[in-house]
């Protein structure tokens, strides 16, 4: 194994944009898939998503990011059987940018990122307060919390989540399209979540 060693344990290096502050104004593409890709957040059907009592845990909690996180915004998303993708915006600190939308984009390409405990000092310290990690990591937290309490208590989340940074409005149009039309999509896509949408 070529991953390097932390305390003893091999790692998978961070793939975080180097310098790119996560809490920074942006549209986040992101997809959080079920540990092992297990299909229980919902069913497609024809084309249309039926969701599971586990999976409108999930959509509850996303939709009330943005009750929890002032400077967070949602676009498109969807609940898949065995992940979810969403576009998430992070607004300005300030109020009154907020309030104008003010958003910048960035080239990047798209990444694995990690949200467990087992990450290097210098990761963890760059999940500050409104950071696009620091609020994936709570969704996913109350989730399982929720979906274990439930009486679920196998289901489990992937330590990582992948995230792309839209370039511009034309890539966030497109990356739109890409979810919303992804339970028609379902059997083509069903064994390749990871794939690029481009």
């Amino acid at each position: 194994m070529n991953a390097p060693l932390f305390r003893n344990r091999y790692r998978i290096p961070s793939t975080r944009l180097r310098g790119w502050d996560y809490a920074s104004p942006s549209f986040y593409f992101v997809t959080i898939c079920v540990k092992n890709r297990v299909p229980c957040l919902s069913e497609i059907v024809n084309g249309e998503m039926h969701l599971s009592p586990i999976g409108e845990i999930v959509a509850e909690e996303w939709q009330r990011t943005t009750r929890v996180r002032a400077n967070v915004v949602l676009d498109a998303w969807v609940v898949m059987p065995n992940h979810l993708h969403g576009i998430i915006g992070i607004t300005a600190s300030d109020a009154s940018e907020a309030r104008r939308g003010k958003m910048i984009v960035v080239e990047t390409s798209r990444r694995g990122i990690s949200t467990t405990t087992g990450v290097t000092a210098a990761a963890s310290a760059a999940w500050k307060s409104n950071s696009l990690g620091a609020i994936i990591g709570q969704f996913k937290s109350v989730c399982t919390k929720r979906i274990w309490a439930a009486g679920h208590r196998d289901f489990a989340l992937q330590s990582r989540f992948y995230d792309h940074i839209a370039r511009n409005e034309a890539e966030l149009e497109h990356i739109r399209r890409y979810i919303l039309a992804n339970p028609s999509r379902w059997e083509e896509d069903r064994e390749n979540v990871e794939a690029l949408y481009m």
